[in-house]
C-alpha cells in the first residue's frame, strides 16, 4: 500500500490507543477510590439531544412575533431589550422583554421542541399573577361560572325590584350594584385595564346616589320594597345561606392569601408574638417542601423552627383582622401549610353570617319583619358577598362590625367602639370616624366624650397585640412599616390610578387626578360630619355608603372583594323608612 494512504490509518490507530489508555486509567482511578463492593457513581455526559433545538435569538423572535406581545409592544419604542434563558428540565425558553422606565413589559415561554409560545404575559400580567385571568382563582370556578353567577344576579334583582314599576331609579340602583359583574368578566380574562375602567362608572353612580340621599332629606321619599311575601324572602334567604356555606365547605382549597394571612397572624398571637414582621418568608431559608408549578418552593423552615408556607406580605392589615381568626385557629389549629385552612373557612363563614344577622336585627328594629327579611335577603343574594365568602377573605369582618355599631347607633360608646374595631380591621373605616361621631345632633361635649371613650378602649384592646413584643417602640415602628407605610406607596394595576407605571402609549397616567380625588374624599368626610345637622338612620347609612364608595374610588389597589364593605349601607339607604328627624336641642 502506498505510503500516503497509511498516514490516516496510523493517526486513527494512535487516537484509538490514547482514548483506550485514558479510559482505562479513569476506570482504575475510580476503582481505587471506591470501597470494595460499592458501585461507582458516574456522572454521564449530557446527551446530544439535551442541547436546545432553538437558539436564544429564535426564542426571542418567537415571543416578539406572538400577536399578543406584538400588539402590546406597539405602545413602546422599537428595539426593546430582550433576554432568553433555557431550562433543560422543562425544555423551554423563558424570554424577558424590557423597555426603559417601564421595566419588564412582556414575558413569554417557548417550547424548544417546536418553537411554539406556550405562555405570553404583557403589562400588568408580568408582575401580577392575579392579572393573568386564571379561571376560578377568586371565588372558585363554580360560583364564577356563567350559570351560577347570572342565576344569583337574577334572584337579587327579581327579589328587590318592583315588577309593577320596573322603570324607576330604584331599578337603576340595583342594576348598578350588579353591573360590577361586567367588569369581572374582563378581569377573569386577564384584561385588567378594561376591568378597572368598567368598575369606575358604577362606583361613581352609587357614590352620587347615596350622597344625594344622605344630604337631601327628600331625595328618596319612598323606600325600596320587595313585593315577595315575607315568608318567601325568608325561605329563599335560608336556601341561599345553605348553598353558600355548603359551597364554601365543599371547596376546601379556595383560601386566597388574605385569609391565609389571618390564620398565620392568629397563630402568631397564640404563640405570644405580634403578627407584624413575623410572616413566613422564603429568603435565605431551608426548603422543606416540594416546588410549585412555577418551580419555586413556598415551604421553608422559619425562624421558629417550623416548616411553613410563605406569605411574606400577609401583615398589611389592622390587628383586628388577625384577632378575629384566633377562636377558629384555637379550635381547628393550623398545619403550617397553605392547605385547606379550615380556620380560614370557619372565620369567613362566621362573619358572613354575622353581617347577615346584623342586617336582620337592624331591619327588625327600624322597619319590622319585612325589612329584616329584605335586608338579609339582599346580603345573601348579592353575588359579590358570595365571591368574598368563597375566596375566604377577611372582607366581611369590617362591615359586620360596622353593622353592629349601626344597630346600636343610639349609643355613642357603641358607635365609637364599632368604628375603632372596623378601622383596625380595614383602615378604610377611619374615614367614617367624624360622621359617626356627630350622628344625630352634631358635636356635643357629652357625646364626644362617650364616643372617644368607646373608640379609645377598643383601640387599646386591638393594639394590645403589640405588647407581645419585647420593645413596644420597635413593634409600633414595624406595624407602621408593614401596614400603612407599605400601602401608601403601593403600586397596582387594578384601578385607573396605577396605570402610569407602565409608560405605555395610549394608557393614561392619572396620578395627578388621583390626588385631587383623595383631597375631595377627605373634604367629603368633613362635610358629612356637619351636614345635615340632624341625622337619622337613613342619613347615617347613606353617608356611610358614600364615604366608603369615595374611599374605594380613590384607591390605587381596588378589588371586587371590597364591594361587601358598601353593600349593606347602600341597601339600608335604599330601604330604611324615612323617619321624621328629631328636633335639634336648644343651645
Amino acid at each position: 500500500m502506498p505510503g500516503p494512504t497509511r498516514a490516516p490509518i496510523r493517526a486513527a490507530a494512535l487516537a484509538a490507543t490514547l482514548v483506550a489508555l485514558v479510559a482505562g486509567g479513569t476506570a482504575v482511578a475510580r476503582a481505587a477510590s471506591t470501597p470494595d463492593g460499592a458501585r461507582p457513581i458516574e456522572t454521564p455526559l449530557a446527551p446530544d439531544d439535551a442541547r436546545p433545538g432553538l437558539t436564544e435569538k429564535g426564542a426571542v423572535g418567537a415571543v416578539l412575533a406572538y400577536p399578543k406581545v406584538a400588539r402590546w409592544l406597539e405602545r413602546y419604542p422599537a428595539d426593546p431589550v430582550t433576554d432568553g434563558s433555557f431550562d433543560r428540565k422543562t425544555r423551554t425558553w423563558t424570554v424577558h422583554v424590557w423597555s426603559g422606565e417601564a421595566g419588564e413589559v412582556a414575558r413569554g415561554v417557548v417550547a424548544d421542541a417546536d418553537g411554539r409560545v406556550t405562555e405570553a404575559w404583557t403589562g400588568p400580567q408580568v408582575a401580577w399573577r392575579m392579572a393573568r385571568g386564571r379561571p376560578g382563582a377568586f371565588g372558585g370556578k363554580l360560583l364564577t361560572s356563567w350559570e351560577v353567577w347570572l342565576a344569583l344576579s337574577a334572584v337579587f334583582l327579581v327579589g328587590l325590584i318592583d315588577l309593577r314599576r320596573p322603570l324607576t331609579v330604584r331599578t337603576l340602583d340595583l342594576l348598578a350594584l350588579l353591573s360590577f359583574g361586567v367588569s369581572l368578566v374582563f378581569f377573569n380574562r386577564g384584561e385588567v385595564f378594561q376591568s378597572a375602567a368598567l368598575a369606575v362608572p358604577p362606583l361613581v353612580y352609587l357614590l352620587a346616589r347615596t350622597a344625594w340621599i344622605g344630604f337631601r332629606p327628600g331625595a328618596r321619599p319612598v323606600p325600596l320594597r320587595s313585593r315577595w311575601p315575607v315568608w318567601v324572602l325568608a325561605a329563599v334567604t335560608l336556601f341561599l345561606v345553605g348553598f353558600r356555606v355548603g359551597l364554601n365547605i365543599d371547596h376546601g382549597r379556595t383560601v386566597i392569601d388574605v385569609g391565609y394571612a389571618g390564620v398565620i397572624g392568629a397563630d402568631r398571637v397564640l404563640d405570644g408574638r405580634a403578627p407584624y414582621g413575623a410572616m413566613p418568608v422564603t429568603d435565605g431559608l431551608t426548603v422543606c417542601g416540594p416546588a410549585g408549578a412555577d418551580g419555586e418552593a413556598r415551604e421553608r423552615i422559619q425562624s421558629n423552627g417550623r416548616c411553613e408556607s410563605a406569605n411574606p406580605r400577609g401583615d398589611t392589615y389592622g390587628p383586628v383582622a388577625y384577632l378575629a381568626y384566633v377562636p377558629a385557629v384555637l379550635a381547628l389549629g393550623w398545619s403550617g401549610r397553605w392547605d385547606e385552612l379550615p380556620a380560614a373557612h370557619a372565620t369567613s363563614i362566621a362573619f358572613d353570617l354575622l353581617a347577615l344577622a346584623a342586617l336582620a336585627l337592624i331591619g327588625r328594629r327600624l322597619g319590622g319583619p319585612r325589612l329584616a327579611a329584605t335586608l338579609a335577603f339582599g346580603w345573601a343574594a348579592y353575588p359579590f358577598t358570595a365571591y368574598a365568602l368563597m375566596s375566604n377573605t377577611n372582607d366581611a369582618i369590617m362591615p359586620a362590625l360596622l353593622l353592629l355599631g349601626f344597630w346600636l347607633a343610639s349609643s355613642p360608646v357603641a358607635r365609637g367602639a364599632a368604628t375603632a374595631l372596623a378601622s383596625f380591621t380595614k383602615f378604610a373605616s377611619l374615614i367614617l370616624a367624624p360622621l359617626w361621631l356627630t350622628y344625630r345632633t352634631g358635636l356635643r361635649p357629652g357625646q364626644l366624650a362617650r364616643y372617644a371613650a368607646g373608640f379609645g378602649v377598643a383601640t387599646l384592646a386591638a393594639f394590645s397585640v403589640l405588647l407581645l413584643e419585647p420593645s413596644l417602640v420597635d413593634a409600633v415602628r414595624t406595624f407602621w412599616d408593614r401596614t400603612l407605610g407599605f400601602q401608601l406607596g403601593r403600586d397596582s394595576p387594578f384601578s385607573i390610578w396605577g396605570w402610569g407605571q407602565y409608560h405605555a402609549r395610549g394608557i393614561p397616567d392619572l396620578a395627578s387626578l388621583q390626588t385631587v380625588v383623595q383631597v375631595c374624599v377627605i373634604a367629603l368626610a368633613g362635610v358629612a360630619s356637619v351636614l345635615p345637622r340632624v341625622k337619622g338612620p337613613v342619613e347615617l347609612a347613606a353617608l356611610t355608603a358614600a364615604l366608603l364608595l369615595a374611599f374605594e374610588l380613590s384607591l390605587t389597589h381596588w378589588s371586587y372583594l371590597y364591594l361587601p364593605w358598601v353593600l349593606p349601607f347602600v341597601l339600608l339607604a335604599l330601604t330604611l323608612p324615612r323617619a321624621r328627624p328629631a328636633e335639634a336641642p336648644a343651645p
